[in-house]
C-alpha cells in the first residue's frame, strides 16, 4: 500500500487503486458473478473447493452449542456445511454484497435450517454486533478482498467470544517455485477465459485471479492473524498449497 496525495492506496487486482474505492470495486465483482458464484469455485479450484471446505470442517469440528460468523459467506456454502455437522447450532450468513445473499437464500439448505440461519449484509472491517458474542468466526475465499486485512482480523477477535475460534480458507502460495508456475500459468490464460464463457464475464474472473496474487503467503499470513491477538496460529497447507487453512484461538 502507499499513499499518493495523502489518500491511501491499495492494490484491486493489479491495478492501484485509491482505498475508498476498493470495496466499491470489489462489490461490483461479485454482483456480476454472484449467480454463477458457485460454478466459479469450481473452475478457480478445478472443483476441488468442495474437498477444501469438507477439511475445513473436519479440523473445526463444529458442535451443537456454538453459534458461528460467516463472513463474506453470502452463498451459505459454509454455514450449511457447519449446521449439518452441528444440527444444533446456529449461524449468521455476512455478506458486503446483498445479490450475494439471495443466492444463498434461494438454495434448498437455506429452507430447511431456516430458524437457525440469519443473512446480514454488512463490512468485514466494521462488523455490526457487540464484542465477545460468536464462537466461531470463518471467511472462504472471502479475506483475499477486503480492503485492510489487519481491520478485518481485528473485528473476528473483537466478536469472538473467550475461547473462541477463528478459521480462514483462502488461496495462497505453492512452496514449489516450478508447481507455482505451472498454476500461474493456468489461472491467467485459463481461468479468464472460463469466465467468458460460463458468466459473460472476463473481467471479474481476471481480478480474481489477480488477487491470489497479491494475497500474502502462508507464513506472512499467519503473522497477521498473530499481530491481531489471536493464540495457537497454525495453517494447514491443501493441495499442495493451492489453498490453505489458518486457524487461531481467541484465548
Amino acid at each position: 500500500m502507499t499513499e499518493n496525495s495523502g489518500e491511501k492506496t491499495t492494490h484491486f487486482g493489479e491495478r492501484e487503486v485509491l482505498e475508498a474505492d476498493k470495496a466499491g470495486l470489489v462489490h461490483g465483482v461479485f454482483s456480476n458473478v454472484a449467480s454463477k458464484y458457485d460454478v466459479m469455485n469450481d473452475v478457480m479450484s478445478v472443483g476441488i473447493h468442495r474437498l477444501w471446505k469438507d477439511a475445513m470442517m473436519d479440523w473445526l469440528a463444529p458442535r451443537s452449542d456454538q453459534r458461528l460468523l460467516d463472513v463474506a459467506g453470502g452463498t451459505g456454502d459454509i454455514a450449511f456445511r457447519f449446521l449439518k455437522r452441528a444440527p444444533g447450532a446456529s449461524a449468521v450468513v455476512l455478506d458486503m454484497t446483498e445479490s450475494m445473499l439471495v443466492e444463498g437464500r434461494k438454495r434448498a439448505e437455506a429452507g430447511a435450517m431456516a430458524n437457525q440461519l440469519d443473512w446480514i449484509t454488512g463490512d468485514a472491517m466494521a462488523l455490526p454486533f457487540e464484542d465477545n458474542v460468536f464462537d466461531v468466526y470463518t471467511i472462504s475465499f472471502g479475506i483475499r478482498n477486503v480492503t485492510r486485512i489487519s481491520d478485518a482480523l481485528g473485528e473476528a477477535y473483537r466478536v469472538l467470544r473467550p475461547g473462541g475460534r477463528l478459521m480462514v480458507l483462502e488461496f495462497s502460495q505453492l512452496p514449489n517455485d516450478g508447481l507455482q508456475k505451472l498454476y500461474d500459468l493456468y489461472s491467467y490464460n485459463v481461468i479468464p477465459r472460463m469466465g467468458q464463457m460460463i458468466a459473460d464475464d472476463r473481467d471479474s474472473y481476471q481480478y480474481l485471479v489477480e488477487s491470489i496474487r497479491k494475497f500474502p503467503d502462508q507464513d506472512t499470513f499467519a503473522d497477521m492473524i498473530a499481530d491481531a491477538g489471536f493464540d495457537q496460529v497454525k495453517f494447514r497447507n491443501l493441495s499442495m498449497g493451492i489453498a490453505a487453512l489458518h486457524s487461531g484461538w481467541k484465548l
